[in-house]
């Protein structure tokens, strides 16, 4: 058991990381599983994968609470009609992607959960990333504050979340390189990511809980606790670290390791298979 706890921790810290660079958190844990293998039964990892981001979605509820919370008595009562606002521009933006998930998960899970599109995706939204960026170079960005940003627009990078479905893709990535094409600051187009997580990720990981039947023994409960947990400690350095980090610099290095993980990736399973 001891050994399966560290596995869960390395696990944990991985998506902590990974859920919120635009590098791919589902397409790292798989690979990462392709190394590190939970000695629990094929269906509770298919829902660890997917429910051990509760963990990171409550990482971005602490760090943005103020700005989340509608009913802060610190908030005048326009800034509470704004957080209104933003809170309708968030689910408005997460219904292309939840109507789009419930129709195909199965298909989702079934054809396109292996290595090889994890790879692909990553090196094709690399390139990508530092196309989109080298054309943003030298723009002043249309839309700098959640305010600004109409609710067709914030429509349009739900849109974008969708390419999210397909792993390796990375969901902050597609969202970010939706906002960035649209005319999003780095910062609105990256926060605008966070906060769509969390009714999108709350949304799949109940939906797996659901598949699942909530019956766990007591090694599987453990598991995905100590998976949460670590996830969400983790989180909230990477969060602060992505918007400290895009305040001086544009996000074609997540373009680069994309790329150059993309070629490792199928190199090794060349190699090895």
């Amino acid at each position: 058991m001891f050994t399966e706890i560290i596995k869960t921790l390395i696990l944990g810290i991985i998506e902590g990381i990974t859920e919120w660079l635009p590098i791919s958190s589902t397409g790292h844990l798989i690979l990462a599983q392709e190394v590190i293998k939970l000695n629990m039964t094929e269906e509770f990892c298919e829902m660890f994968d997917v429910v051990i981001q509760l963990g990171a979605i409550l990482a971005v509820v602490v760090v943005f609470f103020d700005k989340l919370n509608p009913f802060s008595p610190r908030k005048t009562k326009s800034e509470k009609t704004d957080t209104y606002v933003l809170w309708a521009k968030v689910i408005i933006a997460c219904l292309p992607a939840a109507v789009i998930g419930l129709l195909f998960d199965d298909l989702l899970d079934a054809y396109l959960y292996n290595s090889t599109v994890v790879a692909l995706m990553l090196i094709i939204y690399g390139v990508i990333f530092i196309i989109v960026e080298n054309f943003n170079k030298g723009r002043r960005a249309k839309f700098r504050s959640f305010e600004s940003l109409p609710l067709s627009t914030a429509f349009i990078i739900g849109l974008f979340q969708v390419l999210a479905l397909v792993p390796g893709t990375s969901r902050s990535g597609s969202t970010i390189i939706g906002g960035l094409l649209i005319g999003c600051s780095r910062s609105v187009a990256a926060e605008f990511s966070f906060f769509l997580a969390i009714p999108i990720m709350f949304g799949a990981s109940l939906l797996k809980l659901v598949k699942f039947g909530l019956a766990f023994t007591g090694a599987e409960a453990v598991i995905l606790i100590v998976g949460m947990v670590s996830a969400f400690a983790v989180s909230i350095l990477a969060i602060k670290f992505l918007l400290s980090y895009i305040r001086g610099t544009d996000f074609k290095a997540f373009g680069y390791y994309r790329i150059v993980l993309g070629i490792v990736v199928l190199v090794y399973f060349a190699i090895a298979n």
